[in-house]
C-alpha cells in the first residue's frame, strides 16, 4: 500500500497542475469581458507576453494595454470569442509549462469565423500569490517552424 507521503506528494503535484490549467483557463473569457487589469494580474508583476509579429508587453501595465488598445477594444465591438487549452502541463517544483492551442473568434455577418489559430507556450512561478505567468508566447499556426515549436517538448 502507497505511503500517506506518496498519496500528499501525488496531491500536491494534481493541485499544482490545476491551478496552473485555472490560470490559462482564466485568460479568455478576462480578455472577452475586457477586464484588463485582471487579466495583467496572471502574470508576474515583470510577467512577458509575446504576440508574435504583433507586440511584446512586459508587467502589467503593458499586458494590459493590450487589452485596453484599439485593436482588441474593436475587435471586443465587433464580437469575439477567445478560447484556450485544454493545456497540458508540467510542473517542476516552483516552474511550470503549459502549452496549449488558442483560437479567437470574431462574429462577421451573423456567425462567428474562426480569426486566429496559435500555439502558445505559457512559463509560470509560484509566487507568495500562488502561480504566476512569467512569459507567455503566443504564435500563429500559420506553417511557420517556430510556431510549432513552442508546442514542441512535452
Amino acid at each position: 500500500m502507497p505511503e500517506a507521503t506518496d498519496f500528499s506528494a501525488r496531491l500536491t503535484a494534481l493541485e499544482d497542475r490545476e491551478a496552473v490549467r485555472e490560470l490559462v483557463a482564466r485568460y479568455g473569457p478576462l480578455a472577452d469581458a475586457g477586464d484588463a487589469q485582471a487579466l495583467a494580474e496572471l502574470w508576474t508583476e515583470d510577467g512577458e507576453y509575446i504576440v508574435t509579429g504583433f507586440a511584446t508587453a512586459r508587467g502589467h501595465a503593458e499586458i494590459a494595454a493590450l487589452i485596453e488598445g484599439p485593436v482588441h477594444r474593436q475587435l471586443m465591438a465587433d464580437g469575439c470569442a477567445h478560447l484556450l487549452g485544454p493545456a497540458a502541463v508540467t510542473v517542476a517544483g516552483d516552474v511550470a509549462t503549459a502549452r496549449c492551442h488558442s483560437l479567437v473568434l470574431r462574429h462577421e455577418a451573423g456567425s462567428f469565423v474562426v480569426h486566429r489559430v496559435s500555439a502558445n507556450r505559457w512559463s509560470f512561478r509560484r509566487t507568495a500569490k500562488g502561480w504566476r505567468a512569467v512569459r507567455r508566447e503566443n504564435a500563429l499556426l500559420d506553417g511557420a517552424q517556430a510556431a510549432r515549436a513552442l508546442l514542441q517538448g512535452m
